[in-house]
């Protein structure tokens, strides 16, 4: 299938690891000219080489950047400047209840990752505009929808960043912008190992126990990686021109595993 995204030059967030290392490796396959951005120039710099091994003729530019700082947003999009795709991929809410999570970790979480994509959302949207169009995917999270209260400052983060997406994206085919959002659930990174471990210490009451928890996981196992970056790849390609304001959940059936009794 011919996704039309040849040449494409794609913003990626939080490309350094999981989710974001992914999507740098789908949209490398598919001939775009890739910006990634994350804290870590290290990890970065190994994606852009795992990426060059795979793909040799993508053109790879690294911006490491603290997007939590007073003005990065303004600077990266100044430093990469126009895009055709931009995928808000970056942050990390943490886990916990009510009484786990204080007010520096919560806003911490927030300010990265809800902040954060509402404020590329802000510049890059103006940018799009002008050029004549350009696509938004922002990579949201199931926590949304399923309600944890063990997950409660990411799961509030989430539901808003879900509706945010589906506000943006209502009307922004007048524009000719799609804004789109994808909801994955368990996915195999380092992540939801980090999350198991503590959930099966928590739980169980011991941390070595937790592939007990992702045993029951649909499929006895989280989402490999290409299912939610396949997607995404999909989701900002031609042929999904009709698709804005829509939230695309990919977790194996979790969130819709409800019951009135």
């Amino acid at each position: 299938m011919d996704l039309r995204l040849n040449g494409k030059t794609v913003l990626i967030t939080g490309a350094s690891q999981g989710i974001g290392a992914g999507l740098a490796a789908a949209f490398a396959e598919e001939g775009c000219h890739l910006h990634l951005t994350a804290r870590n120039l290290a990890n970065l710099s190994a994606v852009k080489e795992g990426v060059a091994q795979r793909f040799p003729a993508a053109v790879v530019t690294l911006h490491p950047l603290d997007l939590t700082e007073a003005g990065a947003c303004e600077r990266l999009a100044r430093d990469v400047g126009d895009v055709d795709i931009l995928v808000n991929n970056a942050g990390v809410i943490p886990s916990g209840s009510l009484f786990d999570v204080d007010e520096a970790a919560w806003r911490a979480g927030w300010e990265l990752k809800v902040f954060g994509y509402i404020n590329l959302c802000r510049i890059y949207y103006a940018r799009m505009k002008a050029a004549g169009g350009g696509i938004i995917i922002n990579n949201i999270g199931n926590g949304g929808e399923v309600g944890d209260p063990r997950y409660i400052a990411g799961a509030v983060g989430n539901a808003g960043l879900m509706t945010f997406t589906r506000a943006l994206g209502g009307s922004s085919l007048d524009d000719n912008i799609r804004v789109v959002g994808v909801n994955p659930g368990p996915v195999d990174t380092d992540r939801i190992y980090a999350m198991l471990k503590k959930r099966a210490r928590d739980v169980l009451g011991d941390a070595d126990r937790y592939q007990e928890l992702a045993a029951t996981y649909p499929l006895g196992r989280p989402a490999h990686v290409h299912e939610i970056t396949d997607l995404i790849v999909f989701l900002a390609s031609f042929r999904s021109g009709y698709t804005s304001g829509a939230i695309f959940t990919v977790d194996g059936g979790i969130a819709a595993r409800r019951s009135i009794v």
